[in-house]
C-alpha cells in the first residue's frame, strides 16, 4: 500500500491519523474532537481548519513539526495563538 500524502489537501483525516498517528495530539491539544470522530474519512485538514477557526498554514506546519520529530508542544505554537486570536475577536 502507497504510504499516504501529507500535503495532499484532500488527505481525510482518518488516514492522517493511521498514517502519522502522533498528529492526533495537536488536534486533542485544542480539544478539537476529529480524532475518532464517524466524520474523520470525510473530512480533511482545511475542514477542520475551517470548523475550528484556525490558521491552516500554521496548523499544517505543526502537525509537519509532528511527523518529522518535533512535538511542537506547548500555548506558544501560531497555530494555538491564531486560534485563540480568533476565539477573543468573537
Amino acid at each position: 500500500m502507497p504510504r499516504s500524502d501529507f500535503d495532499d489537501p484532500d488527505l481525510p483525516l482518518s488516514d492522517l491519523f493511521a498514517e502519522w498517528p502522533e498528529t492526533a495530539a495537536s488536534f486533542l491539544e485544542r480539544r478539537m474532537l476529529c480524532p475518532g470522530c464517524p466524520i474523520a474519512p470525510f473530512h480533511a485538514i482545511t475542514d477542520a481548519c475551517l470548523e475550528y477557526d484556525l490558521d491552516e498554514d500554521a496548523f499544517r506546519a505543526e502537525l509537519k513539526a509532528r511527523i518529522d520529530g518535533g512535538s511542537s508542544e506547548g500555548g506558544s505554537s501560531p497555530a494555538r495563538r491564531s486560534a485563540a486570536q480568533g476565539r477573543a475577536g468573537r
